[in-house]
């Protein structure tokens, strides 16, 4: 057996072992009883069956699989529905990457550069002064150097090229200037020159002061006279103004603080004397305003200069005084440390390496976030120096001395980190020694970083949003600069970013985002697909990433990937979904995307160049799509590009895929590949050879659209209305025009209309336009609407001779005469001279499509989804026809009053387009100021479109629209047009599939399980119940009686299999929900806002055994799916559509008859058409539509709710047939119950048990029906239950049980043998308790449970014991 069948008999497994079949066969000898409620048995040897009929026992060999027992015989597993596209679809949730917001925070505002540095060194070698009493011994050493080893002046000289040579360490690139001992002046002079150099940039002033006294109490630093006889102060007000700003001060002396509070108050004053401060000053102090530096000799002098030039020495210096190595190890080895800092295969690269990463933890897990943006990460050289400060903390406060900062750091010196520094550079330094004596010894490098990133990995494996943020994830960042770990940090930073969106912006706010981008110029093979899948985790969270990638090329990683044949197709995905985001509204990025090919690389594996592996991932179809689409969105150039290679023909077999997220991506691409006219480098690309393929090139798009029309996906059909609205942009007058003739009157009569007719249909009769299945509208059928190209001006008017204006089809607009169809087209005309819209030249395509993409904007305006039919009613909007605001009128009309001033009730005949197409469910209106007489109008509320003002208003609202808001642009610019448009959502809809968690499964997903196992337990214990239960009970015990308060009485009623709960609806399709233990109303909802209603034919519920949903059958045939329905106010449409297209001529309602099949899942819908259709709830499409055999039309549907893919309909002519969608032909077996009269097939059911074929019918002359129709020859029960009065029948899923309703206020129970259990009448009381005439009935699926529906609005529930079990 291929896979593809073992698929298929997996899906329709058929039956149980655990519940045994406990009927028997019904005997075929009984009497004949000639009284009500009695049974009698006929042979059906007479009866002439449709010669397409066949015994159940000659179908195909399918059937023997049927009776294969397995334990899910009555628990199907398929659930459908519970995909992300059903989750907040109405409320047009997205999700795609952002703009602004959380992303601004980790992009740091100005980068920043240190352009001058200033080092002021205020020494006096040999001088002390006069304040500062020093030890003996005590520390001398400046910058490393022994003031006193030589000369003075040589020694100062040398100690400030020293220290100029450490700075540079940090920032090579700056310019230094140094001032020795100097006066005000020499300081000012210095000062303005650094900062006139420095231009913009930040100027470092760094100030020794260990030759002059403590700074004042005003903070004042001391300088020199010119002849070093007095010390003079400096006002820090005055080096302040020097400066100016951006600046950054290093203050090296005694009592430092007293210079950092003298800062704080100069900004507290210019804060609360000039507004917000701008200032960006920092400020590092090596002491408290009380502390003294340290004197002991164990440290130098300089000691805070020392940690923040030379941290590394300083570092290794102060532990190995502290370590075990004190007593053994040689401190001048430390100026022996082999290497160089920048190379990190190095000890001394090493050892700085970690160094970085543990001060960057440190600041990241202890810094506020802002702050941490602002020292650590806008300017190298302040980075490095708040780094090296964090030492300087640690080391100097061993010495009672604290350093501080401005801005103010939180205490860094205890943290555990620097316990992780000592151990690394304990195990460097114990090499040292052997390194030193053997210079070609091998250098073994430190665990640190991988020890760091196993806790990191632990932290993964245990972590979450909830929980303490990694704290090593500035290590994994200092980690991807080595070869060696840098797999394994990418692996690890990927799994952390797939946590959430919240990872992601920690990730990029530690500094992430230049590596990884640096990364892409790497070729390792190895690194591509984490690589692609970092990308894909950063752009779903920000957009604004598109420019670096565009500017360092990145994009061509991105399109080598996507186009390498070992990646997976979910990789590749992900590539696609990198590039569309390039490509998203960036022309740069668009521009480069084409210039190295990406449109061929897409179509390449659009056309199956590897088919097996583009099928297996629809997310991969996906995406290509939306990449494509993104790609020549707004950019003619591509759309050039595109429609040369044929690409809307490789695009249109996507239409046809299963998932319905490929089709809407698929429906994207087309609608954008249509040019609107946005762009603006378009002018000189016009061409007239262009021009003709361009036009035929729109006409097969539209028609592909047009396909689209009707597909089962609420989220297709947006992006069909989307791009429709595209096209009514660009051909704005010409769909106008047919518009305007649509809504002119006729004299002739509506009786036939042969334009609009297609010939030769199947079942022997005509077939209007909106009949045909929209899937085969354009294809297959010859034009539809002839209109001769001549006949339509161009400016716009309809020839009166043209069969369009003669046989209008919207008739009754009180305007119609000819002033103001002129009066259209010279307004036309008008906005086109003023250049108003620079495309209402184009030439126009066939009439014929105009019109049927007029049929299709109403289709789509009328449409069961609010948000398909809001945007349906936009794209009219663009064409000059406007919604009457009728929503209101249903809730707030009265019995008796009248509504006809907002409903169409002249469209009464059946050849009219509008009310085939339900124009009653859709008030619309050409908006007109009358120029003439009103007319007796047959549609009311249409009008004519003549006035075009420019109403904004209406734009704001998204169930109305401007009627035409191109003539009452302000000029052709794009960006306001596209405002009118409505917007595309699939595209930010699906970049919400890369923000969720890919590598990881739901956590809720036990919970799921464990609950439909208890309810699977439950329910296998009733079904065993059911199968033996007594039903003589039934008729006496009533649990509860609930008034539904509906004013027409309950159409129809359901019981919920594991709750009390009971749901009714009426004819204006009102649900109601109530709980009869508690008797409790739930909940109460309108099943839709239009003004009219067609009553709910169906109720029935979707995953029963798993999170229920609610579907609603309409008598129209739409198809509403409900969630959260018992909650009050909280239910959600899931999705919507029509399940039905079309009905016969001269029919006025579909009548439609629904019924849900869980275990195939499939949704069969008929009613007054000549088919049956069968839906795929999963794939949301249509998958089969099946002929009827005959002219009569299905008044009954049931599916068996044990073999997958059967279904029984009764007809109007009394028929009955088995369908079953898995064979070839479709129809199994016919036949028809024997009768004086054609009796009408009221209600139709599945005997229960696992045998495929037995049914139960019911006509409404009042005979029900036991047959089995694999021996439609043989003799069959027959039972006489209501003598012409019968309304509702339902049989029992599970226990023998027939239950039949009467117009007389009666109920009858019977047993699959005929017997007759028991009848529930009238019987007046002194608690008055009665039940109306029956509408509906429905059994609880595995109780002994019966919901009756009155058309008094009373539910009555009759239950076999006194508390059923839940």
């Amino acid at each position: 057996m291929a896979l593809g069948d073992l698929m298929a008999a997996s899906r329709f497994s058929q039956s149980s072992a655990a519940v045994s079949n406990h009927l028997e066969e019904f005997s075929s000898n009984g009497n004949h009883v000639e009284e009500d409620g009695g049974r009698s048995v006929y042979s059906s040897n007479g009866i002439n069956n449709n010669t397409n009929a066949r015994d159940l026992s000659e179908t195909s060999s399918s059937y023997a699989v049927m009776t294969t027992t397995t334990n899910m015989a009555y628990l199907p597993q398929t659930v459908v529905l519970c995909e992300l596209r059903h989750d907040g679809f109405e409320d047009c949730i997205t999700s795609g990457p952002l703009d602004s917001g959380l992303v601004s925070k980790w992009r740091p505002r100005d980068r920043m550069k240190t352009g001058c540095v200033a080092l002021v060194l205020c020494l006096n070698i040999s001088v002390d002064p006069p304040d500062v009493i020093k030890i003996s011994p005590c520390a001398r050493m400046e910058c490393w150097i022994d003031p006193f080893s030589m000369a003075p002046q040589k020694a100062i000289e040398t100690i400030g090229r020293t220290l100029t040579q450490q700075y540079e360490r940090w920032q090579p690139k700056a310019r230094y200037k140094i001032s020795l001992d100097p006066t005000i002046d020499e300081v000012k002079k210095l000062c303005t020159t650094c900062r006139k150099y420095a231009k913009s940039e930040r100027v470092l002033f760094h100030y020794n002061g260990h030759g002059v006294p403590k700074p004042t109490p005003n903070g004042e630093i001391w300088l020199y006279n010119k002849s070093y006889t007095q010390y003079i102060p400096l006002p820090i007000i005055d080096l302040d103004s020097w400066l100016q700003t951006p600046s950054i001060y290093v203050f090296d002396c005694s009592a430092a603080g007293l210079i950092v509070r003298a800062f704080m108050a100069l900004q507290d004053y210019g804060t609360s004397s000039s507004g917000p401060s701008t200032r960006d000053c920092i400020l590092l102090a090596s002491c408290e305003a009380h502390e003294t530096l340290p004197q002991s000799v164990e440290y130098p002098a300089d000691v805070f200069t020392s940690c923040l030039t030379t941290p590394i020495k300083m570092a290794l210096r102060w532990f190995c005084t502290r370590s075990l190595l004190h007593e053994s190890f040689d401190y001048s080895m430390i100026d022996q440390i082999p290497g160089r800092q920048t190379d990190r295969k190095t000890l001394l690269g090493e050892l700085n390496w970690i160094f970085t990463a543990v001060t960057d933890t440190i600041a990241w897990n202890v810094l506020p976030h802002d702050l941490f943006q602002r020292l650590f990460r806008q300017d190298l050289l302040v980075a490095s120096l708040f780094r090296n400060f964090l030492l300087a903390e640690r080391i100097m406060r061993s010495a009672n001395c604290s350093p501080i900062s401005y801005p103010m750091l939180p205490p860094t010196h205890q943290h555990h980190m620097w316990d992780a520094w000592d151990m690394a550079a304990e195990i460097c330094l114990s090499q040292l020694p052997t390194l030193i004596e053997d210079p070609n010894a091998e250098f073994l490098p430190s665990p640190f970083f991988t020890e760091q990133l196993t806790a990191f990995e632990l932290w993964l494996d245990h972590g979450s949003d909830y929980k303490k943020p990694p704290e090593q994830l500035p290590i994994v960042l200092q980690v991807l600069l080595s070869q060696c770990h840098r797999f394994r940090a990418l692996v690890l930073l990927g799994r952390f970013l797939d946590m959430g969106p919240w990872a992601v912006d920690l990730a990029l706010s530690v500094g992430i985002f230049p590596y990884v981008l640096k990364l892409l110029q790497t070729t390792t093979p190895e690194l591509r697909q984490i690589l692609v899948f970092i990308w894909t985790k950063i752009l779903a969270l920000d957009k604004s990433c598109q420019v670096d990638l565009v500017k360092d090329r990145g994009h061509t990683y991105f399109i080598r990937f996507l186009d390498s044949v070992e990646a997976y197709p979910e990789q590749r995905a992900m590539a696609a979904f990198v590039l569309a985001v390039i490509v998203d509204g960036n022309r740069h990025g668009q521009e480069a995307c084409i210039e190295v090919g990406l449109i061929d690389v897409c179509l390449k594996h659009l056309q199956g160049s590897s088919p097996n592996e583009a099928q297996t991932e629809p997310l991969f179809l996906q995406w290509i799509c939306l990449c494509l689409g993104k790609l020549w969105e707004d950019f003619l150039e591509a759309q050039m590009i595109g429609l040369q290679a044929d690409s809307h023909a490789i695009l249109a077999p996507l239409l046809s895929e299963p998932q319905p997220e490929v089709r809407a991506a698929a429906i994207f691409a087309l609608g954008t590949l249509l040019d609107v006219g946005f762009d603006s480098s378009r002018d000189g690309l016009g061409d007239e050879d262009y021009d003709d393929e361009k036009i035929r090139a729109e006409a097969d798009i539209i028609k592909t659209l047009l396909n689209a029309v009707s597909d089962g996906s609420p989220l297709v059909r947006a992006e069909v209305a989307v791009a429709l609205s595209r096209f009514a942009f660009g051909h704005n007058k010409h769909l106008k025009s047919v518009a305007i003739a649509y809504s002119k009157p006729q004299s002739n009569s509506l009786g036939s209309l042969p334009s609009f007719v297609v010939k030769g249909s199947g079942s022997g009769y005509t077939t209007p336009t909106h009949y045909m299945p929209h899937g085969s509208i354009v294809p297959s059928v010859s034009p539809l609407l002839r209109v001769d190209s001549q006949t339509m001006a161009r400016d716009g008017r309809v020839s009166t001779s043209s069969p369009l204006a003669a046989s209008g089809i919207m008739h009754g607009s009180p305007l119609s005469d000819d002033s103001s169809q002129h009066s259209d087209s010279g307004a036309l005309n008008d906005s086109v001279s003023h250049g108003v819209i620079n495309h209402a030249t184009r030439r126009p395509l066939d009439n014929a499509l105009y019109s049927q993409c007029v049929l299709a904007m109403c289709s789509l305006a009328k449409d069961p989804s609010p948000r398909v039919s809001r945007l349906g009613r936009r794209v009219l909007s663009i064409i000059g026809i406007e919604q009457v605001v009728a929503k209101s009128v249903k809730s707030s009309s009265r019995p008796g009053e009248s509504t006809t001033g907002t409903s169409l009730a002249g469209l009464g005949r059946s050849s009219s387009w509008f009310e085939l197409n339900g124009g009653g469910r859709l008030p619309l209106a050409f908006r007109t100021p009358p120029v003439s007489p009103p007319r007796p109008s047959y549609l009311t509320g249409m009008r004519r479109v003549c006035s075009l003002e420019f109403r904004p208003h209406l734009m704001n609202s998204p169930d109305s629209g401007l009627a035409d808001p191109l003539l009452g642009s302000s000029g052709p610019s794009g960006v306001s047009e596209r405002s009118f448009l409505p917007q595309s959502t699939i595209y930010s809809w699906s970049c919400g599939h890369f923000s969720k968690p890919l590598l990881t499964a739901m956590d809720d997903s036990e919970d799921i399980i464990a609950r439909r196992e208890e309810r699977e337990k439950v329910a296998l214990d009733h079904i065993v119940k059911c199968q033996h239960s007594s039903v003589s009970e039934l008729q006496n015990n009533q649990i509860a009686s609930w008034d539904t308060k509906f004013e027409t009485g309950t159409k129809t009623a359901l019981l919920q299999p594991f709750s009390p709960i009971v749901i009714a609806s009426d004819e204006n399709e009102r649900i109601r929900v109530w709980d009869y233990e508690e008797a409790t109303l739930l909940n109460s909802f309108d099943n839709h806002d239009y003004p009219d209603n067609r009553g709910v034919s169906k109720l029935c519920l979707v995953n029963e055994l798993d999170e229920n949903l609610l579907l609603v059958g309409s008598n129209d045939g739409n198809i509403r799916i409900w969630r959260d329905y018992t909650s009050r106010g909280q239910q959600k449409l899931v999705t919507a559509f029509a399940s039905i297209q079309g009905h016969r001529p001269g029919v006025r309602s579909v009548n439609a008859v629904v019924d849900w099949q869980q275990q195939s899942g499939y949704l069969f819908a008929s009613g007054e058409i000549s088919s049956i259709m069968a839906w795929d709830l999963d794939k949301e499409q249509l998958v089969s539509t099946i002929p009827l055999e005959s002219d009569s039309s299905i008044s009954a549907l049931a599916v068996s709710q044990v073999h997958g893919g059967q279904f029984a309909a009764g007809f109007v002519d009394g028929y009955v047939r088995l369908y079953d969608i898995r064979t070839p032909e479709k129809l199994v077996c016919a036949t028809r119950p024997p009768s004086q009269q054609v009796e009408r097939i009221v209600g139709i059911g599945f005997q229960p048990g696992l045998e495929p074929a037995k049914l139960v019918s019911a006509s409404k002359a009042g005979k029900i029906h036991c047959i089995d129709m694999r021996r439609t020859k043989a003799e069959y029960l027959a039972i006489d239950a209501h003598r012409g009065s019968l309304t509702a029948v339902a049989v029992h899923r599970h226990a023998p049980l027939i239950a039949s309703g009467s117009a007389k206020q009666l109920i009858k129970f019977f047993s699959l043998e005929g017997h007759p259990l028991g009848t529930i009448r009238y019987y007046p009381t002194f608690m008055a308790q009665k039940i109306g005439a029956v509408s509906c009935l429905n059994f609880h699926p595995y109780q002994v449970m019966l919901a009756a529906g009155a058309a008094d609005a009373c539910v009555s529930i009759y239950a076999d014991e006194v508390s059923p079990s839940k």
